[in-house]
């Protein structure tokens, strides 16, 4: 879709937006990452285009009690406006609809009555154009945002990029969307519904080059090109565990070397732990009865 060059297309960068994690709650689905209104608006002195937005809002909002994605068109022939929304793909359709039912005013609010606006928040996103607009690359740059510089030791580079690969390769398998954690590395990727497998493996492939060129060692990033967008973030802890009110363990498919060895790791350093600690007690228990027995 949408926004041409530069000077045509304004672009709020929040650089306080919180990184995709799995384990964030429904609530933060509504923060804003970013706008992009087209700098032309409406002559619409007979509110013709008002109501084709509205309508076209209208007809979003409900499809996504439904779906994921949804595309369509309001208007008539002279006032066609074609309009889309898409929820991440680890949403539940309650999570969906809560979140793009916020789009509409915050369109409104944000961009005012222009002929092409795309409103992106953490959860779901909502453009519309008006017919005869100019389109742009697929692989055209909206927004990236990069976190702190690695503090995460040696190998960090590998591992991000390892994970990286994976999620390449599995939103193309997953039809549009995948995300997995590979060694405390959170990594999601997905492409916009009505892109073939194809071309998105070529969008995420260049998103992906983009976050290491553009983020280098940054222990987070996200990259939003026009059809698709990744993101992935470290979490020295390990990847913490996904909120409840997302219904996605179909799509989210964790790497077996990764995941079983930290878990593998984690029962046995949790099983020393217990042992020691239970032996300590025995010697403190012995040692106070052998003092009851000086006495």
């Amino acid at each position: 879709m949408v926004f041409p060059s530069e000077p045509f297309f304004c672009v709020l960068l929040l650089s306080s937006f919180l990184f995709v994690s799995p384990s964030q709650s429904a609530a933060d689905y509504s923060i804003l990452v970013y706008k992009g209104c087209a700098k032309q608006a409406f002559q619409d002195p007979n509110g013709v285009y008002s109501q084709a937005i509205s309508a076209l809002f209208g007809s979003l909002v409900s499809q996504s009690t439904k779906t994921k994605f949804f595309k369509t068109t309001a208007g008539t022939s002279q006032t066609t406006i074609t309009g889309l929304f898409q929820c991440r793909g680890d949403l539940s359709n309650t999570d969906c609809y809560n979140c793009v039912s916020k789009l509409p005013i915050l369109t409104d609010k944000l961009c005012g009555k222009t002929i092409a606006a795309r409103i992106q928040l953490y959860g779901c996103y909502i453009s519309y154009e008006v017919a005869g607009f100019a389109q742009i690359s697929g692989m055209e740059m909206l927004y990236k945002t990069c976190g702190a510089k690695n503090l995460a030791g040696g190998g960090f580079e590998e591992r991000r990029d390892t994970a990286l690969s994976v999620m390449q390769n599995g939103v193309v398998s997953g039809h549009g969307y995948f995300a997995t954690n590979y060694q405390s590395v959170y990594v999601l990727g997905q492409c916009e519904g009505d892109v073939g497998d194809s071309d998105c493996g070529e969008c995420v492939k260049t998103a992906v080059q983009r976050a290491q060129v553009e983020c280098g060692n940054a222990i987070s990033g996200q990259i939003y090109l026009h059809k698709c967008f990744i993101s992935y973030s470290y979490y020295a802890n390990g990847v913490p565990r996904r909120s409840s009110s997302s219904s996605s363990s179909s799509n989210s498919i964790s790497s077996g070397t990764g995941q079983n060895t930290g878990k593998t790791v984690a029962i046995i350093v949790g099983g020393a732990a217990g042992v020691g600690f239970l032996v300590i007690c025995l010697l403190f228990a012995r040692g106070l009865i052998k003092k009851h027995d000086d006495f």
